[in-house]
């Protein structure tokens, strides 16, 4: 009877091995309902979507910045160490699914007492020498896949890593880029703000030459000399920012706080087609959702491998080793010795603590489903608003600069007016105020549009997060990661 039962166990444990028995579910990929369309209609370009669209800009030192800023950045060499540290934790877990083999070799020299029991033959040396040199394996045979089950995990978490990865290159082309354009459009104000200094300078010089001829009242000078002031006050603001946003992008681009070289002016630059791809491919691509769902396929994994520790384990041993009192005997036959042995070990009773890693492993797969479904909503709210953004963000730019060209309409006509003495020149000097403003805010809005298209860009992710990877620093560990079991 014990012979058939052990029989029977050895059958099962035999069958399973080589049908690869895995305990706990297989990850199938959760259904996230996504909208046929976004919510608002825009001109669409499909083929961009896959492209450098930094480069639709058409200014080639933005090019090379962000060609740098991939090269050089140091968040992007901190993600790709991440991702050879998680291949280095794949590789560990994976080699418990193969036989742990080593080497032994030992040396010794001793003294025995030469009054214990019995006592030691006068004509016996008390001083003796031993070697000994063995090899053995030792396999942990993974009956019920509790090691394919961290192997799975810990390759869903280098795939997660090199998504993560995959996400710090998208912040950073859209970061350089947006920063890049942010400085332009502070170097345009600055510009608007000298021009606007310069021209209060060349009344102020005219006005205080007609206050000396008594033409007109000392007040009239001091409201010229105000806006005068003013507009010089600007200056630093817009020179600080310019300095701030420089050490920003020298930041991005790896290096100590410095100027940045200057390409087209904010003027000259072309926007980029908004890419047109619908809210599936989205869900596909972005990668944040990629290493949300392969966060959850780990989860899912570790469910398995705790499942696992119910069921026995299987361990399989041999050792060859060879022992003597002299090297010279050390590889006779007679100093040959040999070992094998198997084992097979399994919980009865564990007071629950099986069960609380089972129960605490299902409720880390919940968390990561959760987690998924609250990313993959995020970034369709993100699509959303950048799409809508860019849009509004058009008209509102539009509007703002048929306001510009009526205020400096309105500006001349003022002077002229006041040339002419129809008018006095506080109407002046409150048309050429709204005027510097107006301006102030064009350029504004005008580097905010060019943000909200490059948000469109990183909101819906694309092949080209791929293509500016491949300039970004590579783990080390891919090959081995992907030719992990």
């Amino acid at each position: 009877m014990k012979q058939r039962l052990a029989a029977v166990c050895t059958a099962a444990a035999l069958a399973c091995l080589f049908s690869a028995c895995t305990v706990g579910p297989n990850y199938v990929r959760p259904t996230v309902p996504a909208p046929d369309s976004w919510r608002i209609d825009y001109p669409k370009a499909a083929d961009v979507a896959n492209l450098k669209w930094w480069e639709q800009f058409g200014d080639p030192v933005l090019n090379q910045l962000v060609e740098t800023a991939l090269r050089d950045n140091r968040d992007l060499r901190v993600a790709a160490a991440r991702v050879d540290q998680f291949i280095g934790a794949l590789t560990a877990t994976g080699s418990q699914l193969y036989p742990q083999i080593g080497y032994g070799a030992e040396a010794s020299r001793a003294r025995t007492s030469e009054v214990g029991f019995p006592p030691l033959s006068p004509a016996l040396s008390p001083y003796f020498s031993l070697y000994n040199v063995s090899l053995g394996a030792a396999w942990q045979v993974d009956l019920f896949g509790r090691v394919r089950r961290q192997t799975e995990a810990a390759q869903a978490q280098v795939y997660a890593s090199e998504q993560g990865q995959r996400g710090v290159v998208l912040t950073l082309v859209a970061g350089v880029a947006t920063s890049y354009i942010v400085l332009r459009s502070l170097d345009r104000q600055l510009e608007i703000a000298h021009r606007t200094a310069d021209n209060f300078t060349g009344t102020l010089r005219i006005f205080e030459a007609r206050f000396r001829a008594g033409l007109v009242g000392k007040s009239d000078v001091m409201q010229i000399r105000s806006q005068l002031q003013q507009a010089r006050a600007a200056i630093p603001q817009f020179e600080q920012a310019i300095a701030t946003q420089e050490n920003l992008i020298s930041i991005l681009l790896g290096r100590n706080p410095g100027p940045i070289p200057r390409g087209r002016t904010i003027d000259e630059l072309a926007a980029p087609p908004i890419p047109g791809d619908l809210p599936t491919a989205v869900l596909q691509r972005r990668p944040d959702i990629l290493a949300a769902e392969q966060n959850l396929v780990a989860a899912n994994a570790n469910i398995g491998a705790a499942r696992a520790l119910y069921y026995p384990n299987l361990s399989l041993n041999a050792a060859l080793a060879t022992t003597a009192a002299t090297t010279g005997a050390l590889f006779s036959g007679p100093a040959a010795a040999g070992l094998i042995a198997a084992g097979l070990s399994g919980p009865i009773f564990t007071f629950g603590a099986i069960e609380g890693q089972v129960a605490g492993a299902e409720a880390a797969e919940r968390q990561a489903l959760a987690a998924y479904e609250q990313v993959v909503l995020n970034a369709l709210r993100e699509t959303n608003d950048a799409l809508s953004g860019s849009v509004k963000r058009e008209r509102e730019l539009a509007e703002q600069r048929q306001r510009v060209e009526a205020l400096r309409e309105f500006a001349r006509l003022s002077r002229l007016r006041f040339d002419r003495g129809v008018i006095g020149y506080l109407e002046v000097l409150v048309a050429e105020n709204e005027l510097f403003a107006a301006e102030i805010a064009s350029v504004s809005l005008q580097s905010a549009r060019y943000a909200q298209l490059i948000n469109v860009y990183q909101a819906m992710g694309g092949g080209w997060v791929d293509i500016a990877a491949a300039s970004a620093p590579k783990p080390q560990g891919v090959i081995a990661a992907r030719a992990a079991p």
